[in-house]
């Protein structure tokens, strides 16, 4: 399955820990979506808005690694499952289920983040824009 990663998990050291059949496949931006960080993880989450984009990987991953980053991402309690065709392929990613205010994440999530975006080669001015909320 195609899985768009957009936070922590675009760190490839991470993915590839949490998910071991992960493979890297490309970097994409998924239009008309904004990135933010929220709830009391202060992790990354994506919301819509027109005109605008989240810059993130596209994974191939195996069954046994949606199960993990279920796990991990706490579905369904914090986030849900969000499915976008990309190019007639189906891709899943998560969107967080209570969109509560913008929190400034720790910096050691951040790194993370920030480590993935070089990881994937990422343009951090989106990454940036989002921190100014």
């Amino acid at each position: 399955m195609l899985y768009f990663a957009y936070g922590s998990n675009l760190n490839h050291f991470q993915m590839k820990r949490r998910c071991k059949d992960s493979v890297f496949l490309k970097k994409i931006n998924l239009t008309n979506f904004k990135l933010t960080f929220r709830s009391k993880y202060r992790a990354a989450d994506i919301e819509p808005k027109k005109n605008s984009i989240v810059p993130g990987a596209l994974f191939q991953i195996s069954k046994s690694d949606e199960k993990k980053l279920d796990v991990y991402e706490d579905y369904p309690v914090l986030y849900k499952k969000y499915y976008f065709t990309y190019y007639s392929k189906n891709v899943m990613t998560y969107t967080m289920i209570k969109k509560t205010l913008f929190k400034y994440p720790t910096e050691r999530y951040l790194n993370v983040v920030k480590r993935g975006y070089k990881d994937c080669n990422l343009d951090n001015h989106f990454l940036k824009k989002a921190l100014k909320a």
